[in-house]
């Protein structure tokens, strides 16, 4: 198989997808224990499960980024080596 993107927008995909997942998870999971500092003012959320629901959500879909991005990184690191079979 050869890559569909390029090996640094690859690899940044793959950093920025870690990144993401573990800010989401921790804001995530404070909404999800209705800390009061997330929502105990007027101005925040009442129902903080549901925004963390919706927040996990988006941590399904960066998952998703982070293994194409690693997929792709890990066709290119196999294209520099020679292929699928090196005959070096």
């Amino acid at each position: 198989m050869k890559p569909v993107v390029s090996a640094l927008n690859a690899w940044s995909c793959v950093v920025i997808s870690i990144f993401a997942i573990v800010i989401l998870s921790v804001l995530g999971s404070l909404y999800g224990s209705n800390n009061h500092s997330f929502t105990g003012s007027e101005g925040d959320p009442e129902d903080g499960p549901a925004v963390a629901a919706s927040i996990y959500v988006a941590v399904i879909v960066y998952a998703g980024f982070f293994v194409f991005c690693g997929f792709q990184a890990y066709l290119h690191l196999r294209d520099s080596r020679g292929g699928a079979i090196s005959l070096r």
